[in-house]
């Protein structure tokens, strides 16, 4: 019988516990996983339903991706107001960072036309989400906005986490796709496969300690 997850605690630590690894483990998290959805945008089979959101609204505004990421980002932050979320460092990183990633990767990487090399980029793309937000959430400097929004409503509603976060996604892609964002095979293989990864990748990349050094 396979043995269950342990459970990992992603509760803010003290600045005071190894704040230089743990810095170099956000800024890295937060630059892979803006080139992760770099990969997916190229791979063009789907985005995860941010990433839909954000795609539709930069091709309305005519802007990049990364700062349609950005514009959302700051709008979700303002959500966190009646919400009563304190943002940490790794709060402001994950909106300024992955935008400054999207578009690196997007000039760097041209579209691509051949299905035999989009399916590849799509499933590295999500693979790779996938252990970046392992990474820069396991530093526990902070919820990114968009998780700021899942867990404060969590905490005003009481609704369960899996109930606010599927409502707040459907929302987010409903828009996202009104507005021309892709969603497609993507998005499905996104909402499936990024949950039971993301957990995989905690277990080595979460930061630990011993409760007893922050009473």
């Amino acid at each position: 019988m396979a043995s269950a997850t342990v459970p990992v605690d992603l509760s803010p630590l003290s600045m005071r516990f190894r704040p230089l690894a743990r810095f170099a483990q956000l800024i890295g998290g937060l630059l892979l996983y803006g080139a992760s959805l770099a990969l997916m945008v190229r791979g063009d089979l789907g985005l995860s339903p941010w990433s839909v959101l954000d795609q539709g609204i930069a091709e309305r505004l005519g802007a990049s991706m990364g700062t349609a990421s950005a514009v959302v980002g700051v709008a979700v932050l303002l959500c966190w107001l009646p919400l009563r979320e304190r943002p940490g460092v790794g709060t402001v990183a994950n909106v300024l960072l992955i935008a400054v990633a999207v578009d690196a990767t997007l000039a760097a990487l041209p579209p691509v036309q051949a299905l035999a090399m989009r399916v590849p980029l799509l499933v590295t793309g999500v693979v790779l989400n996938a252990l970046a937000t392992a990474t820069y959430v396991g530093a526990r400097l902070g919820p990114g906005p968009r998780d700021g929004l899942m867990t404060g409503l969590h905490a005003r509603t009481g609704w369960s986490m899996r109930a606010v976060r599927t409502s707040i996604e459907v929302c987010v892609l409903a828009a996202g796709w009104l507005l021309g964002g892709t969603a497609g095979l993507g998005t499905v293989l996104y909402a499936a496969a990024i949950g039971p990864l993301t957990q995989a990748c905690l277990q080595f990349t979460a930061v630990r300690v011993k409760k007893d050094l922050f009473p």
